[in-house]
This record gives structure tokens, C-alpha cells and sequence, in this order.
């Protein structure tokens, strides 16, 4: 079997040949997607990264060519030679791009043999997780992964062209890194040349990218490789890649103005989406008490209401006690569908509440025709009642959630999460449906329950707003920080702030945040030290790349846009690692292994 290429390299891409090509002589190569036996004439679709072909084979023409091409099975790798012709009229194919056009076989050449596959290259054929993701390479053929893969190529592409243009310079920053504990846990690398000292892999380039803003790099971006290590979720990974930029002489107004005129990009180019601008902007505070969340999704409405004064002097003690031990009472109106959910469901719903830490969810349902049923009216004075229903604007068919609490963050939370829940099962939140925001003014400081002290939001070297700076020692939970994040449906795309450049405001904010002055000059001295001998006003932002992707594919996973992802443990089934080691490679390392962890 001749298996090289040599008179038979191909002249076009499969899916790129149209009825405006008929007449040509041409040559492709690829996969066999199907094949289809019609008598003594086969269809061969031979399919690559571009599409798919019909390559027809005619036995009363050629019945040597034939017989080779009958010995194809799917996913061989063949090479055709043919003349490309219009279809009959009653042949053409409207489902496929190619399908007003055939290639009538002059020449085949099988490059490999393929096994039987241990699943379907179909997109129309499920299959599950652990096998797709074990056998990637052939889950990779399937045209919705190559489509995903070559969405994620043109995003990259548009990134590096449209910052080049605005005057960003790529610069790449080291992989081996110090390990700075703040924030998520860090990939450790042992060194053989120091024993016993370690590199971390970077979770970001932050300080790097600040280093480069002082040496006077002026705009930077870099599409970059970060790690942490972390539980995983549908749009987490272990490793994943930031769009990441820095400015400097800017202020917080020239940094999103920059990557909105990049968004605005990005949606036209990929989806033929017009983004208008400016985007709306609004503070981390308003976010909280009207959607429950730091990234609201304002595809829908279900906004959140404060029913606390009315609540407060009430005769239901699970309403007043919540205000009178300095909570809130919280609810939202799912306006228009109260005959969506029976009792059954709203049970399932206070179930769904429980998982974000509330003790309960309490309601009123307002039938059509006016009649009204509740969990706790009976409770409620009937001015106190009409006071909650025109506080809802509620209507004949809308449905009343209230979340009571002594913790305002969980009453906010919980029914933020429940409004996106109820939106889910309604329908309502469709993925070609764009709503970009700017989240501005976060909280400067949170407070670590595992650590038992404040940490930083964002991380410690975001600036605080100017005229928060006096309150660093006195009342740092009021501080609010220079950082923004840009959202897209309820979800993160990327986040940044104006950073301190004052060496002085640097040492204070390690300060707040419980650094000692040895310990601050341990883990970051030499960014104090380089603050020292001139910093411009610098900030930036950086993207989740794999989450932009998703997005904009209209998918729910980010493994989805990724090449090779891990799985939920962070392991790798087709190349099965994390593995053991040999002996000697530990030794050189100068590390023992104290516990192994069987599979």
C-alpha cells in the first residue's frame, strides 16, 4: 500500500469547494466520515477541519478504483483525486455547505488504516466525559470541537492585532516564579540545583506585569498560562490562559475604554454582534442589594426588594427577628409566573435556598383571578401585607420569594441565586442574549473565616479609592478599592484595578491586610524595593480566555474550548497524570515521599 503523499497533495480544503469551482481538477485529503454504498457507485465523504466532501466512486467506470476505495472504512485517512462537478438537481445536499458539488474520483491513495473507533466522531452522537476526554485526539475531530478551537484561534488573533494597534507590546514573563501564598493555593516546582527550595508556577503575572510598567514598558499584554490549584468546576481549570495587559499613566476611565473598544471587537468579528458603548457601569453595592451577586445577569428581571422597615415592627418572628438582630428581609417578585410553580416546587425551591446558607424561604402567590395564597400572611397585619405587595409592584399570576436573615450577605446571596435558578427553568436567560456590564467600586478588603482576618478582594496591590485612603486603619471594611470587573450574562470575563505605585500607601495596605514589615519584605520586597526608584500610575485587567471562548460558543464548560483539559481531580486520563516517579528522580530533587495516594 502506497501511504505517502507524493502526486497527491491536496489542492483545496474539503468544506471550501463550491459550484462556482465545478470544472476544476482537485485533490483532497482527509478523513472518511461516511460511507455510502449505492451499487456499483460509492460515496466516500471525506472530511477535514473545513468541512466535508462527497467523493463518488463509479464501478462501471473504474472498478479497480472501486474496489480500493470499498476497502475504506470511517476515520481511514485517504487521499482524492477527482474532477469536482455540479450535482443533479435531485442530488444537491442543502444541509451541507458543500452539497451542491461531488468529486468524481479519478485517483485514491489510502494514507492509514484506522481501528474501529471507541466512539462515534458524530456530533449528533452523545458520548461520555471520562471517554471523550480520554480519547481527546479523536474527540478533537468532531466539527463542534474544531468549530470551538478555531472560535478560540480567532479571539487570540483579535486580541494580539487590536492591542498592537492601541500600543501594547507582547512581552512574555517567567514560568518558574516565587511562591506568594495569598489567594489560591500554588503549583510548587522542587529545584535540583537548590535542594529543599522551590519555584511556584504563576497563578498570574501580576507582579510582573507591574515590574514591566515601571521599567517603562508603558502598555503591555501577553495571552499567558496561569495555574492554581483549586477545586474545578464547569468553568474552572487547573491551567488555563488569561489575556493579561497592564497601562500605564492611566486611570481607571483609560482602562475600560480600551477594552470595550476590544469587546466591541471581538462580538462583531466573531458573532456579527453589535456592542454598543459606552457599557453600563454600576457599583459593587448597587450589584449586591439589587441582584445578589458581583456579577449580575441582567437578562432577566426578578430584581431583589428590601421589605426590612416593613418587616420590622411585624408580628412573624422569623421576619422581625432577622431585622432586629441587624439582618434584612429581602425578596424578589418572579412577576408573570406564579402558575409555573405548585407548592411542589416552591418545597424544592426553599431546598435550593439551603445550599446558599438560608434557614428558609418564605411566599405569596397571586393567582390570576386574585386569590392569594402564602406562608406567612396570616402572620401579617393586612396594611403590613399591602405594603409588601406595592413594594413588589406584585400583579394577578406573580409569585413572592422572601429570604429573612440575621447575615445580610446571605439573604442577598440565596435570592440571587434563586433568581437565576427560576430564570434557568423559565427560559428566560438565552445565551445569544448579550448584557455587558461594568462592576465598579468593590470592597477593598473580605473577611477570611478560614483565616479568621481581613484579605484582600482583589489582591493587595489594588489601589483604594482616594477618599476611602484615610480609613486603611480606621474602618477598612468601608474601604472601597479601585477594581472593575467586565461581566457578560452572570458571568466574570476578567477583572482589574488601578494599582498602588506609592511605596508608603503599599506598606500601609500590607499593614491592614496583617503583614509584619519582615514578612511584607519576605514575599515582596522586591516590589517595594523597585516602587522606590520611580512608579508611574499603572493599572490593568486581564480576561479568562477559555470563559470568553465559551461564551461566545454558547457553551457551558470551558473544556469545551480547551485542547486538553483535566477533569474534576486535575487529572489528565489520556496522558494518566499525575504519575509516581522513579526513585532516582526524587533523590535528585532531594524529596522523600512520605504518602502515596492510591487511585
Amino acid at each position: 500500500m502506497n501511504t505517502n503523499l507524493s502526486g497527491m497533495k491536496r489542492t483545496d480544503m474539503c468544506g471550501n469547494l463550491r459550484l462556482s469551482d465545478a470544472g476544476r481538477a482537485v485533490t483532497v485529503n482527509g478523513w472518511v466520515d461516511r460511507v455510502r454504498d449505492n451499487g456499483g457507485v460509492l460515496f466516500l465523504l471525506v472530511r477535514d477541519r473545513s468541512g466535508i466532501i462527497q467523493c463518488t466512486f463509479d464501478k462501471s467506470v473504474n472498478a479497480d478504483l472501486f474496489n480500493i476505495a470499498f476497502t475504506c472504512r470511517t476515520e481511514f485517512v485517504v487521499a482524492v483525486k477527482g474532477e469536482l462537478v455540479a450535482r443533479d438537481a435531485a442530488a444537491v445536499n442543502k444541509k451541507m455547505p458543500t452539497g451542491e458539488v461531488e468529486v468524481i474520483a479519478s485517483d485514491i491513495r489510502i494514507l492509514s488504516r484506522a481501528e474501529t473507533t471507541p466512539f462515534e466522531i458524530d456530533d449528533s452522537k452523545e458520548a461520555g466525559d471520562q471517554i471523550r476526554l480520554k480519547y481527546r485526539y479523536l474527540d478533537l475531530r468532531r466539527p463542534s470541537m474544531q468549530r470551538n478551537l478555531m472560535l478560540r484561534h480567532r479571539v487570540t488573533q483579535i486580541a494580539r492585532n487590536y492591542f498592537d494597534e492601541q500600543g501594547f507590546l507582547e512581552i512574555e514573563t517567567p514560568m518558574l516564579t516565587k511562591s506568594t501564598p495569598e489567594g489560591a493555593r500554588d503549583y510548587l516546582v522542587p529545584s535540583r540545583v537548590h535542594p529543599g527550595k522551590f519555584y511556584a508556577l504563576p497563578q498570574s503575572p501580576q507582579q510582573y506585569k507591574q515590574l514591566l510598567m515601571l521599567a517603562g514598558m508603558d502598555r503591555y499584554i501577553q495571552i499567558t498560562r496561569c495555574f492554581r490549584d483549586e477545586d474545578l468546576r464547569a468553568d474552572r481549570q487547573p491551567e488555563f490562559t488569561q489575556i493579561d495587559l497592564e497601562m500605564s499613566f492611566v486611570e481607571q476611565d483609560d482602562v475600560i475604554a480600551v477594552n470595550e473598544g476590544f469587546l466591541q471587537r471581538v462580538f462583531k468579528e466573531v458573532l456579527d454582534v453589535d456592542i454598543q458603548l459606552p457599557l453600563p457601569r454600576m457599583p459593587y453595592e448597587e450589584a449586591m442589594n439589587r441582584f445578589g451577586s458581583d456579577k449580575p445577569d441582567l437578562r432577566f428581571g426578578f430584581e431583589i426588594r428590601d421589605i426590612s422597615d416593613i418587616a420590622k415592627g411585624c408580628d412573624f418572628a422569623v421576619f422581625r427577628n432577622a431585622v432586629e438582630g441587624g439582618g434584612t428581609v429581602r425578596l424578589i417578585n418572579v412577576n408573570g409566573y406564579a402558575d409555573h410553580f405548585p407548592r411542589k416546587e416552591i418545597d424544592k425551591l426553599a431546598d435550593f435556598v439551603k445550599t446558599y446558607r438560608a434557614k428558609g424561604l418564605a411566599w405569596l402567590k397571586l393567582a390570576a383571578d386574585g386569590n392569594m395564597t402564602s406562608s406567612f400572611a396570616k402572620f401579617l397585619k393586612p396594611e403590613e401585607l399591602d405594603a409588601i405587595k406595592e413594594r413588589a409592584n406584585a400583579q394577578p399570576n406573580d409569585l413572592l420569594f422572601v429570604v429573612a436573615d440575621t447575615d445580610r450577605d446571605t439573604a442577598l446571596v440565596s435570592l440571587g441565586a434563586l433568581r437565576c435558578e427560576l430564570a434557568k427553568r423559565l427560559g428566560l436567560a438565552r445565551k445569544d442574549d448579550y448584557k455587558l456590564l461594568w462592576v465598579t467600586e468593590f470592597p477593598q478588603f473580605e473577611y477570611s473565616e478560614e483565616e479568621d482576618r481581613l484579605v484582600a478582594k482583589h489582591h493587595p496591590f489594588t489601589a483604594p479609592m482616594d477618599e476611602d485612603v484615610d480609613k486603611l486603619e480606621s474602618d477598612p471594611r468601608s474601604v472601597r478599592a479601585k477594581a472593575y470587573d467586565i461581566i457578560l450574562n452572570g458571568c466574570e470575563l476578567g477583572g482589574g484595578s488601578i494599582r498602588i505605585h506609592d511605596p508608603e500607601l503599599q506598606t500601609r495596605m500590607f499593614r491592614a491586610l496583617g503583614f509584619t514589615e519582615e514578612k511584607a519584605k519576605e514575599q515582596f520586597g522586591h516590589l517595594i524595593t523597585a516602587f522606590s526608584y520611580g512608579a508611574p500610575p499603572h493599572g490593568g485587567l486581564a480576561y479568562g480566555l477559555d470563559r470568553l471562548c465559551m461564551l461566545l460558543a454558547g457553551l457551558d464548560s470551558i473544556r469545551d474550548v480547551i485542547a486538553f483539559p483535566k477533569v474534576q481531580n486535575a487529572s489528565d486520563l489520556m496522558m494518566q497524570c499525575p504519575d509516581l516517579v522513579d526513585g532516582k528522580q526524587l533523590d535528585e530533587l532531594s524529596i522523600a515521599v512520605t504518602r502515596i495516594e492510591k487511585d
